[in-house]
């Protein structure tokens, strides 16, 4: 089936892509191809809503986020260019690490690597959100934090291009879930 709305038509793709069983789909899928580009925002994210609660009731925890971050976008371009550039100009992850803390325009508002090895990265200082999700800045309601993955897997690309490494992603909270009261913040780990 074809769906107008880039979200939900990338949602489609990923869940094949991933052979999610065809009822799992068909039951998360229901009522997408009545969004359309020209859907009121408010009704996009109460849709989004919806299945990312279905999708976290029915898939596996490691099948979820194979799912979601496959719906990354913004993969490419100016934030790719950036990323390499991180990586060509950095002569160790230190040094990456702090160049990649300079690009905001990719990498949000820090990056730190932790004396654990873990790798932080914040899109606000701590604390509740001063400014609204860009991806569903009319969402109502909290979303599950299984919707944030797709950011988590944009950072996670980039932020392997930057450093070289084979990084695993957990999002530790974010505008969307918390209903503004955190910023987004993702955690990565070498594997």
């Amino acid at each position: 089936m074809a769906y107008e709305y880039h979200r939900i038509a990338r949602l489609s793709e990923q869940l094949e892509k991933n052979k999610i069983d065809p009822k799992t789909v068909a039951d998360v899928m229901e009522g997408g191809d009545t969004i359309l580009a020209s859907t009121k925002p408010e009704k996009k994210a109460d849709w989004l809503r919806e299945a990312m609660v279905k999708l976290t009731d029915k898939l596996d925890y490691e099948t979820l986020k194979k799912v979601r971050e496959g719906c990354s976008c913004c993969l490419g371009g100016k934030r790719l260019k950036d990323s390499k550039a991180i990586y060509k100009n950095g002569k160790n992850l230190q040094e990456r690490i702090a160049l990649a803390d300079k690009t905001p325009f990719v990498f949000g508002h820090s990056v730190n690597l932790k004396e654990d090895g873990k790798i932080v990265v914040r899109f606000g200082p701590e604390g509740p959100a001063t400014f609204k999700c860009p991806c569903l800045p009319k969402a109502a309601l909290p979303l599950p934090i299984a919707y944030c993955m797709c950011c988590g897997g944009h950072v996670k690309h980039h932020l392997q291009t930057a450093t070289g490494l084979n990084l695993d992603c957990r999002v530790v909270s974010s505008i969307l879930a918390s209903g503004s009261e955190q910023t987004c913040v993702f955690e990565f780990t070498q594997v």
